[in-house]
């Protein structure tokens, strides 16, 4: 599994585009490891490791993705590229585009339970999803929105007391399947999934928030085993004035 070069760093913009495939890691857990995106990207661009970022084996890289899901990513070859592009994701200026192919289940949030209440509307195609997040289930492996609807057992359990907001365009298929586009700003670990699976759209092949994976249905499992989850757009400005656009689609999209 390699990364493929969507945008090389030049003098004038010093940021890599790459795009990374399903079941690679988008950066290590500890130092050392190399079975991730970013220790390819260093690999052919050292000046990488020549930046501080958030975490220290983090280096440039801007912005993650879920092992499970391919797309695009930015990262940073130089300190004054990385602070302002993360400048620019705190306020909302760096937005990030998901393309997904979704089963339609109104009663998803219900059968995995941890939702909030207040369900957003199933019926509308186009759907603001915004909460905070808190981890959930067993090893900490899934999230779960946190509303001011919520219980007091899910409000002290909050994530970082933030609000996280996807906006969601749903076009149906059919009476079962929907393709969903998606936009964000600053992201939480699993959002945009979650958000899906909380407004009734469940991503296919997401044995995380599709209920459909927790009935044991192993005629599902066999058939769906790619999750149709991709992150197919990113666009930013850099320097501020310049707009930078990227696209890559999956081959399922």
């Amino acid at each position: 599994m390699n990364i493929e070069i969507i945008h090389e760093p030049t003098i004038e913009k010093p940021f890599l585009v790459i795009y990374k495939p399903k079941g690679l890691a988008s950066a290590p857990l500890v130092e050392g490891n190399t079975e991730n995106a970013l220790a390819q990207a260093i690999e052919k661009f050292p000046e990488i490791s020549g930046v501080h970022g958030k975490k220290e084996i983090e280096f440039g890289l801007l912005h993650r993705l879920d092992t499970a899901t391919d797309g695009l990513m930015v990262i940073a070859t130089s300190q004054e590229c990385y602070d302002f592009l993360n400048e620019e994701q705190k306020t909302g200026r760096f937005i990030k585009f998901y393309t997904a192919e979704c089963d339609i289940l109104p009663d998803n949030s219900k059968i995995l339970e941890g939702f909030p209440p207040d369900t957003p509307s199933f019926k509308q195609s186009m759907i603001t999803t915004t909460s905070y997040f808190r981890p959930y289930g067993e090893g900490r492996k899934e999230v779960r929105p946190v509303t001011e609807k919520s219980g007091k057992a899910a409000l002290a359990k909050l994530g970082k007391p933030k609000l996280y907001t996807t906006e969601i365009i749903i076009e149906k298929k059919n009476n079962t399947t929907a393709i969903a586009e998606c936009r964000i700003t600053e992201g939480y670990r699993h959002q945009v999934r979650c958000h899906l699976a909380w407004s009734g759209f469940p991503v296919k092949g997401d044995t995380l928030y599709n209920s459909n994976y927790k009935e044991n249905n192993s005629d599902i499992k066999k058939a769906e085993n790619v999750l149709k989850f991709s992150a197919t757009k990113i666009s930013f400005e850099y320097p501020r004035g310049d707009l930078n656009s990227y696209d890559r689609k999956d081959t399922w999209t």
